[in-house]
C-alpha cells in the first residue's frame, strides 16, 4: 500500500521522500532492501550471516545508509513515507533521524509500526493518527494531511 500511495502521489505531482522495503526472494526476513523513493537507489538491509547472540538478519548499516540518502530530501517533500518504525527506530537508530526530521519539519509522515514497538512509537509521536491498513484510510488521511491535494488511488 505504501508503494502504491507513493506512485500515485508522484504521478499527481506530489513531492514524496522516503524509503520503501523491497522483498528479496532469498532473504530470511521479508525485506531485503530499502529503496529510495524517486531515485530507486537500493540499500541491502539483510546480513548474510546472523551475528552471535541474535536471530535477526537486519543490517543496521544498510538502514542507516538509506536514511542518510533520504535526510536531505525531507525539507522539500510534500509527504514522507518511511517503510517501518521497528526495532532499530525504537532504539533511536536506523531510520530514526528521518522520522525526527520529518516531524520537526512538519511533514505529513506515513509509516508502518511493528506491534512490538508500538509503545516506542507512541512515545515518539503521541499525537500520530493510527490508520487501518486499507487504501481508503490512506486516501482519507491524505485528504486532510496533504491539504486536499492529489489523491492516492
Amino acid at each position: 500500500m505504501l508503494s502504491r500511495a507513493a506512485t500515485a502521489w508522484r504521478m499527481a505531482g506530489v513531492k514524496v521522500a522516503g524509503v520503501l522495503a523491497e522483498e528479496d526472494g532469498d532473504a530470511v526476513c521479508a525485506a531485503g532492501f530499502l529503496c529510495v523513493i524517486g531515485s530507486g537507489k537500493r540499500f541491502s538491509i539483510q546480513l548474510d550471516a546472523v551475528p552471535a547472540g541474535t536471530s535477526c538478519h537486519l543490517d543496521s548499516r544498510g538502514v542507516e545508509a538509506a536514511c542518510a540518502e533520504v535526510l536531505p530530501l525531507i525539507a522539500t517533500a510534500d509527504v514522507v513515507i518511511l517503510s517501518k518504525f521497528g526495532k532499530l527506530e525504537a532504539m533511536r537508530q536506523g531510520l530514526w533521524p528521518a522520522f525526527e526530521r520529518a516531524l520537526a519539519a512538519g511533514r505529513p509522515l506515513l509509516t508502518t509500526v511493528s506491534p512490538k514497538h508500538a509503545a516506542a512509537w507512541r512515545g515518539f509521536a503521541p499525537d500520530a493518527e493510527w490508520l487501518q491498513p486499507a487504501e481508503g484510510s490512506i486516501r482519507q488521511w491524505w485528504a486532510v494531511a496533504g491539504g486536499g491535494s492529489a489523491q492516492a488511488s
